[in-house]
C-alpha cells in the first residue's frame, strides 16, 4: 500500500501543501482586491451615478416636481442657450476662474517657493493662517465677509486708514459686487494651493537645485528651470480643484449677494437653485445642471491635457 493511501492524504491536500493553488483559490485571490472596492463603488453609484443619470433624464422633461411630466426633448437645452441669464451666469463663472483659480495658483506657488527656500520664523503658524479658510464653513466665511464689505465695515475702514476714504457698499454695487465675491474665493483657495505646492517642492530632488547653482542660476532662473517643471503634477491637481470650485460655487454667492444686485453676481449654482426651488421648473433646472457638468468636465479635461507631461 502506498504512503498516500496509508495516511489518507488526498491529492488536493498535497497540491496545497506544495504551494499550488486550486482553481477556486485562484479565482478567490483575484476577486479579493475588488471586494475592497465594493463599499466605495456602492457609495459612488448610489450618490453620484444614479443622481447624475436622473438629472440627465429629467432634463428632457417639463416637470414642476408635482404634476405629471411632459416630454419636451431638447427644448430645454434650446431654451437654455437662448436665455441671457444662462450666458450671464457662465460668464460670471469665467470671472471666478480668474479669482478662484489663476490668482490662488500664482500666489500659492509663489508662497511655496519663498517659504521652502527661506528660513522664516513662525513658518508653521504662517502656513496655518493661510490654510485656515479651508477648514471654515463657507456659510461662516460668507457672513463674515458680508459684514466686512458693508459701507462701515472693515474693508472701508482699512481703506480710510491708508488714506483712501471710502464708504462703498461693495456687495451692493453693480460694478464691484462680482470682483468682491471673487476676492473671497481668492482668500479661500490660496492656502490650499500653497499647501499642495509646498508638498511638491519637498518632492523635488535637491540635486537639481545644486546643479542649477553650479551652472550659475540665480533664484529666479532656479525657480523657472527647476521648481516650476517639478511642480507639474501639483499644478494639475491645484487647477482642477480650483476650477471645479469656481464653476460650482453656490453657498458663498448665496450668502453674500444671492445673485444681486440685480443679476450682477448670478452663477450657474444660484440659477439652478432659483429655477428649481423658487420657480418650480425641475426639468429646466436639470438642464442647467447638465450643461454645468459638461462645462466642468470639458475644462478639467482640457487643463489635464495641457499640463500633462506626455501628450502623445
Amino acid at each position: 500500500m502506498s504512503i498516500t493511501k496509508e495516511v489518507g492524504t488526498k491529492p488536493r491536500d498535497r497540491s496545497a501543501r506544495s504551494g499550488h493553488a486550486t482553481p477556486r483559490q485562484r479565482v478567490f485571490s483575484k476577486a479579493v482586491p475588488y471586494l475592497y472596492l465594493v463599499p466605495a463603488a456602492t457609495f459612488f453609484v448610489t450618490f453620484v451615478l444614479i443622481p447624475l443619470g436622473q438629472t440627465v433624464y429629467l432634463s428632457f422633461w417639463d416637470w414642476n416636481g408635482i404634476s405629471v411630466a411632459t416630454w419636451v426633448g431638447l427644448d430645454n437645452f434650446a431654451r437654455a442657450f437662448q436665455d441671457p441669464d444662462t450666458w450671464a451666469a457662465l460668464s460670471h463663472s469665467l470671472v471666478f476662474i480668474v479669482t478662484f483659480c489663476v490668482i490662488p495658483v500664482i500666489l500659492g506657488v509663489t508662497f511655496a517657493a519663498v517659504l521652502s527656500k527661506q528660513e522664516v520664523r513662525g513658518l508653521a503658524f504662517f502656513r496655518t493662517v493661510i490654510f485656515v479658510p479651508q477648514v471654515i464653513s463657507s456659510v461662516v466665511i460668507g457672513v463674515a465677509w458680508r459684514w466686512m464689505y458693508q459701507d462701515t465695515g472693515t474693508v472701508n475702514q482699512l481703506l480710510t486708514f491708508f488714506g483712501i476714504p471710502s464708504n462703498t457698499p461693495w456687495l451692493g454695487d453693480f460694478t464691484w459686487a462680482l470682483p468682491a465675491v471673487g476676492l473671497v474665493g481668492t482668500w479661500v483657495m490660496t492656502g490650499l494651493c500653497m499647501v499642495l505646492f509646498l508638498s511638491g517642492v519637498g518632492r523635488i530632488d535637491s540635486d537639481l537645485y545644486d546643479a542649477a547653482k553650479v551652472d550659475g542660476a540665480g533664484p529666479f532662473r532656479e525657480f523657472f528651470a527647476v521648481t516650476l517643471p517639478g511642480l507639474r503634477p501639483e499644478f494639475v491637481v491645484a487647477t482642477t480643484i480650483t476650477i471645479i470650485a469656481a464653476l460650482r460655487t453656490f453657498d458663498l454667492v448665496f450668502v453674500t449677494t444671492q445673485g444681486g444686485p440685480g443679476k450682477s453676481t448670478i452663477v450657474p449654482g444660484t440659477e439652478i437653485y432659483r429655477t428649481a426651488f423658487r420657480e418650480g421648473d425641475i426639468g429646466y433646472a436639470s438642464t442647467l445642471a447638465v450643461i454645468l457638468a459638461v462645462v466642468i468636465f470639458a475644462l478639467v479635461r482640457g487643463v489635464n491635457y495641457v499640463l500633462r507631461e506626455d501628450k502623445a
